[in-house]
Formats: structure tokens, C-alpha cells, sequence
């Protein structure tokens, strides 16, 4: 026996620690004491407890999986993330083309539920024919997992038309058309066609009458949209012109709270509001805005000559631009403790003093307001 062999016996026989992490030379690896983070010299690493980086050699088998796998490491068990891991399962993985951008889009994350009564087109190829055809539609919406290669055809021809596209949750769209395998696209049809606003303004102007125009900032409600829409076909006027976003369109509740009006009287849609304000001034139109804080009375106002009335948003009123380019505000006395009046009867009051200005001016015809 050599003296270093004759050194180990004795220190195994005394009981004594041997130096941490090694083994007798020639003997058996120690196996009562914790194994630290580098395997004995030859020893097995399989009592070992396993680290988030695996030993040489080790298996990964056991250990639980992080964000980045381990050198040789399956990756079947990790979470999905929004970008693919090199290797990861294509099953789960966006299509090629990638899904749809919100960009140039509106997105919006107020919760979709059924629209009950109204007349939607579900898939990708009713929604496309419908839009090629020149079926009037108030919105489209597209759900954000939708592959954009295969719904690109439908966001160019609804760019074309001016047709608002919304980005979405499919799970929205499966609340707003449950039991159609809508393919992550649904679309609203209009209750009636609307007008461009050219034709509208040019009509207006051969009727040989002051115009009168209806302009709503933002109103959303289908029902004080139908009631606006129901008053100006009684008063006579020229239309009703609304914005394409944050607005209310021609569906089958607005139809129904018109009673009917929503067949005689023209509706345009436009983009920016303000900018259409401008069109008017520019045509020799008279912009009066409806504000409960305006110091003028609207009974006082000169509502004779061509004019276009804004009514502003049921919560918020007319918007700050909005505001600042009409040519006046008017105010509807108020003498109870409630300090305004819902949008569409606001609408109703100032449209019948316009009424009744021409109509004392000597323009009625048969009893019927001229505009």
C-alpha cells in the first residue's frame, strides 16, 4: 500500500471529512454528505439537486422549464410568447403574413355584445361582395388574430368606400355574432343609403330656399340619433350630417326610433367635423353651436338665413374645436333645477325656433318651414 493510500485509510478509519468536492484516491465517492454545485470527480450527478443551468452532461428531463431552455432542452412545454422561439411548434404560432395591425385602424377596447335586430354579414367573402357591390355599411369589424394577408383585400376596398373598420377581440365578435363562423370578420349593414355631402350641399342650394342643416358632435346614442332624424324631416331640413367615428350610424334601432324618418331624410357621413364646418362657412353657411353656457339666447338669434346647428355629444357636449368653429353659441333658457336638456330634444328646440323665424319672415309655403 502507498503512503498516500495508507493517508485515506486512516482518515476514513478516524472518520475524519475528506476535502470538499473530491474523492479517495482509488476509493468509493463519498455519499453522506451534500454534493455542492460542481459533480465529485467521476461521481454520478443523478442525487444531485438540479440547478436552473444543468451540469455537464445532465439531463434535463426533470427540471422545470424557464423562458429560454436549457442547452438540448425541449422547448413542447413553454408558453407561447408573441414573437416564435426559433424551433417552437407552428401550430400556435401567428400564420405567416402576421395578423392585423390596429394602424391606420380604429381600435377600441369597448366591450361588443349582440346587436340584436340588426342585419350583420359575417365571414370574409359576404363582407368583401357586399362592399364591391355598394351595400351601404356602418362599420366593419376585424378580429386582431385574423391573418392580415387574407383580410387586406377587404381593409383596401372598406378604405375605398370610407367605411370604418374597427380592430377587435375575435372573442368580441363571437359576443357579436354567436353561432356564425364569422372567420373573424363581421360587418354592420346600414339601415338606409347614405348621401355624399356634395350632392347634399348642391341639392340643398337649387331648392331655391334657406339651407338648414343638423351637424352632430359625437352623438352616439342609436335612439337620440333617430329622434334628431325624426325632428329635421318634420322641420323640414336640408340633412343631417355626422362623423364616421364616435358617432351613431343608420341601424336598424336608429330606423325604428325615427319612425320612419330615416327613408326621407338624407344622412352624410364625414371624416373630420371641423374641417366640414369650414365647407360650410366657405358656401356662406352660419355655424351655431348649442352649449348650455352660451350667453346667448337662442330665441334672440338670427336663425333666417342659411344655417347649420351643431349639436354636441350627450355627456360632453360640442368638442373643444368643434366649439371654436362655429360662427356663434346659443343656449336653451333653462328655468328648473335640471341644467340641460338631452341632445336630441336640444335639437328639436332649436330647429323649431329656426321654424318659426322663417315662417314670420313670410318663406312658408303650405304650412312648411323653407330649407
Amino acid at each position: 500500500m502507498s503512503r498516500r493510500d495508507r493517508k485515506g485509510a486512516r482518515a476514513a478509519a478516524k472518520g475524519g471529512p475528506a476535502k470538499a468536492g473530491g474523492t479517495e484516491m482509488g476509493g468509493r465517492p463519498k455519499t453522506g454528505r451534500p454534493v455542492k454545485g460542481g459533480s465529485a470527480k467521476g461521481g454520478p450527478a443523478a442525487e444531485r439537486p438540479v440547478k436552473s443551468s444543468s451540469a455537464k452532461g445532465g439531463s434535463a428531463a426533470a427540471r422545470p422549464v424557464k423562458s429560454r431552455s436549457a442547452k438540448g432542452g425541449s422547448a413542447a412545454a413553454r408558453p407561447w410568447k408573441s414573437g416564435p422561439a426559433t424551433g417552437g411548434p407552428a401550430a400556435e404560432r401567428p400564420a405567416a403574413g402576421g395578423s392585423v395591425a390596429p394602424d391606420a385602424l380604429q381600435a377600441s377596447g369597448e366591450r361588443i355584445e349582440a346587436l340584436e335586430g340588426e342585419d350583420l354579414l359575417a365571414g370574409k367573402h359576404p363582407v368583401l361582395e357586399a362592399l364591391r357591390s355598394g351595400r351601404p355599411l356602418n362599420k366593419i369589424w376585424v378580429a386582431s388574430q385574423a391573418q392580415r394577408q387574407a383580410v387586406q383585400p377587404i381593409l383596401e376596398a372598406a378604405r375605398e368606400r370610407g367605411v370604418v373598420v374597427q380592430v377587435t377581440d375575435r372573442r368580441a365578435l363571437d359576443r357579436l355574432a354567436p353561432g356564425v363562423p364569422h372567420q373573424g370578420i363581421v360587418a354592420q349593414t346600414a339601415a338606409a343609403p347614405y348621401a355624399e355631402l356634395d350632392e347634399l350641399l348642391d341639392r340643398a342650394a337649387q331648392s331655391g330656399r334657406p339651407p338648414l342643416f343638423v351637424l352632430l358632435d359625437e352623438v352616439e346614442d342609436p335612439h337620440n340619433l333617430g329622434s334628431v332624424l325624426r325632428t329635421a324631416e318634420c322641420a323640414g331640413a336640408s340633412g343631417v350630417i355626422v362623423p364616421k367615428r364616435r358617432s351613431a350610424g343608420l341601424t336598424a334601432a336608429v330606423a325604428k326610433a325615427s319612425a320612419g324618418a330615416v327613408e326621407y331624410i338624407p344622412v352624410a357621413r364625414v371624416t373630420n367635423l371641423a374641417q366640414t364646418i369650414g365647407l360650410l362657412q366657405s358656401r356662406g353657411y352660419w355655424v351655431a353651436g348649442a352649449d348650455a353656457s352660451a350667453p346667448q339666447d337662442v330665441f334672440e338669434a338670427d336663425l333666417t338665413g342659411p344655417l347649420a346647428i351643431v349639436i354636441g355629444s350627450e355627456g360632453k357636449g360640442l368638442s373643444r374645436l368643434v366649439r371654436e368653429k362655429c360662427d356663434f353659441l346659443v343656449s336653451v333658457p333653462m328655468f328648473g333645477r335640471i341644467g340641460s336638456l338631452n341632445a336630441s330634444v336640444a335639437a328639436a328646440v332649436i330647429l323649431y325656433e329656426a321654424v318659426r323665424q322663417r315662417m314670420a319672415k313670410g318663406g312658408a309655403e303650405d304650412g312648411h318651414a323653407p330649407a
